[in-house]
């Protein structure tokens, strides 16, 4: 849990995926074109993920594969429903105007 809680605290904006998740990828897309340079961590290429995975099942409080988990400004957003959710209302875009690469007039 210290893990997680650590790598979202140091990163404005973290995607916590897996390589074959084929819903982790249209995440980092969509925040991408966003305009935000988001860390993705991929569980997959780390023998530690085991408990990495445990950790986001107990934040989540779900029992489904825990992947995509984004976090902004140190907070979980949640996962894809919550992100597309979030976007299609626009607030995600309100959410990550502060870490934009290119920032909108």
């Amino acid at each position: 849990m210290e893990r997680v809680k650590r790598l979202a605290a140091e990163h404005e904006v973290l995607i916590i995926s897996k390589t074959s998740c084929c819903l982790c990828y249209a995440v980092n897309v969509l925040l991408r074109e966003l305009g935000v340079s988001p860390l993705v961590y991929e569980l997959d290429q780390d023998p530690d993920a085991r408990d990495m995975e445990k950790a986001l099942v107990r934040l989540q409080g779900c029992h489904t594969p825990p992947v995509p988990a984004v976090f902004i400004a140190g907070d979980l957003v949640g996962s894809t429903n919550e992100v597309m959710s979030l976007h299609l209302s626009g607030e995600l875009n309100r959410m990550l105007k502060p870490f934009k690469v290119v920032q909108e007039n």
